[in-house]
């Protein structure tokens, strides 16, 4: 008897000794909690059994539901056939038609009409596999994952059910009911309903394109971020900047380094390093080293400030006004011009110069303490110079023919002047030479009002109203500079040279005493 008793509890011991040795390496046994048959046949192979109806396994805390299971208890290994339910915890469960699973590694194998549901989470897929050590679902075929209003799909997929984070790769499909997303590779943190992207994305939504290459998605607000090249666009307008922020409820969107933005129907491009747009207003601007383009067929303007704002109907998408603040300069090759604010209005074509504007056109300075611009055929047609109107022009040898007067109108053909209507106190300045450049004299004029043809950026004719008095000097006779109106400045140092001249910031002149001018010195 004694020995008997020693017998058992050497078992006993063992068999302790053996589970704490099983879970001291991390395994625990499989046990059998219910089945309505049980079959030991070694046809299954050697050591199984045939468990049949309601089966029910569990290791740790975690279940195993089957109608039928080939179980082999001293590998911890079993199949497991019909309605499989895997029970991870409370919030986890697994569903499929087959599973195969290793009790050992803790590692299932699921087959066929596989449904993973954690929470309001739903992963779907025909193949499976579940670690659960590290709580890893892996589908690596195809598969999809469906969260309230949301659904994620790729072909290949992990899902993390302790952290609730999902990462998708390659052919990956994220549809929502205000999006529709195409990338190669993200993760989804189920939680925050945030998506990270790592690698070529495309947003779509009903009217606009959003593209990246990294970034994120706030799926609950709406929001995108998408970085390394990106571009907002939609029917006529493009934003294109290193890294895009966009708010579709808002419809607000920020762009920050080499930013453009493109306007196709009115061939216009704005350039900065930092920019934002409010599509529900109609409003964007960029900044830092901003810069706008204005292409046409044969020539483009370039135009820089520290700030351009640019203003469209958000119904129609269409530009109807654009304003420059402030250092305002522009360049294209037959005109060229500054000042401290600019705004142009789409719909009459008409730029409006404030700040001490001035405008080169050939051999051609315009100035005045307010200049307005009428364009027509993207040429200028018209500039108003008002009040204090100051119109130079380089003679072809030597000295300046001037135009002065409180309200000047310079009417242009083909982007040259072609003749100036100068109303109140005109004033006039012009070398009289020879068809061979031979000098005739000096002619100065005043009259209340003058209309001045030229020809050739040269004053040709001008034909006077009312009280007026004209002296033809010879130029040996003229006092000395008797040749130049008060307030003459010539100022080619503020000229823009070429397309990115207009980014210099030239030497301040210093303001004329009494006149509102700047000085300059006199040639």
């Amino acid at each position: 008897m004694r020995r008997i008793k020693f017998l058992i509890l050497t078992i006993y011991v063992l068999l302790f000794c053996c589970a704490i040795n099983a879970q001291q390496n991390g395994k625990t046994f499989v046990h059998i909690e219910h089945a309505d048959h049980q079959v030991y046949d070694e046809a299954y192979g050697k050591g199984v059994e045939r468990l049949i109806g309601n089966v029910v396994l569990r290791q740790d805390s975690t279940y195993f539901y089957s109608d039928s299971a080939h179980f082999n208890e001293k590998t911890r290994y079993f199949d497991g056939y019909g309605h499989v339910h895997i029970k991870v915890n409370d919030t986890t469960d697994i569903f499929s038609d087959k599973c195969k699973y290793s009790g050992d590694k803790k590692f299932a194998e699921l087959f066929d009409n596989v449904v993973l549901k954690d929470d309001s989470t739903v992963l779907k897929t025909n193949y499976m596999t579940y670690d659960r050590e590290n709580h890893l679902a892996t589908y690596p075929r195809h598969g999809s994952i469906a969260r309230n209003d949301k659904k994620l799909v790729s072909r290949k997929g992990y899902y993390r059910d302790d952290i609730q984070v999902a990462y998708f790769r390659t052919n990956v499909v994220v549809t929502t009911p205000r999006s529709r997303i195409i990338t190669d590779t993200l993760e989804y943190r189920v939680k925050d309903e945030k998506i990270l992207f790592f690698g070529p994305t495309t947003i779509y939504y009903d009217d606009y394109i959003l593209k990246g290459n990294y970034g994120w998605y706030d799926a609950a607000n709406d929001i995108a971020y998408l970085d390394r090249r990106a571009t907002l666009s939609n029917q006529g307008y493009s934003l294109t900047a290193d890294t895009i922020y966009y708010n579709r409820k808002t419809e607000f969107a920020k762009a920050k380094s080499n930013v453009y933005i493109v306007d196709t129907v009115n061939k216009a491009i704005l350039e900065g390093n930092y920019g934002e747009m409010w599509k529900n207003i109609g409003k964007a601007f960029v900044t830092d080293s901003a810069r706008m383009r204005y292409y046409a067929d044969k020539d483009t303007l370039y135009q820089h400030s520290d700030t351009l704002f640019f203003f469209m109907n958000p119904e129609t998408n269409k530009a109807e006004r654009i304003l420059s603040y402030y250092n305002v300069r522009f360049y294209r090759r037959d005109i060229q011009g500054k000042c401290d604010s600019l705004s142009y209005v789409v719909s009459d074509s008409t730029a409006k110069m404030r700040g001490n504007p001035i405008i080169w056109a050939e051999n051609s300075q315009l100035r005045g303490d307010s200049i307005n611009i009428v364009t027509a055929n993207r040429s200028i047609d018209s500039v108003l110079l008002y009040p204090n109107g100051f119109i130079i022009q380089k003679d072809t040898i030597e000295g300046f023919n001037q135009i002065k007067g409180k309200v000047m109108t310079a009417y242009f053909k083909k982007n040259e002047l072609d003749h100036v209507y100068d109303d109140g106190n005109a004033e006039t300045v012009y070398w009289l030479r020879e068809e061979d450049g031979s000098m005739i004299g000096i002619n100065v004029s005043q009259s209340v009002a003058m209309d001045i043809k030229i020809e050739k950026n040269q004053i040709v004719r001008i034909k006077y109203f009312k009280k007026t008095t004209e002296t033809l000097y010879p130029k040996e006779k003229m006092k000395p500079g008797a040749e130049i109106l008060k307030g003459f400045e010539w100022l080619e140092e503020l000229r823009p040279t070429d397309p990115d001249d207009i980014f210099r910031k030239p030497k301040k002149v210093e303001d004329n005493t009494g006149s509102g001018r700047r000085r300059g010195r006199r040639k």
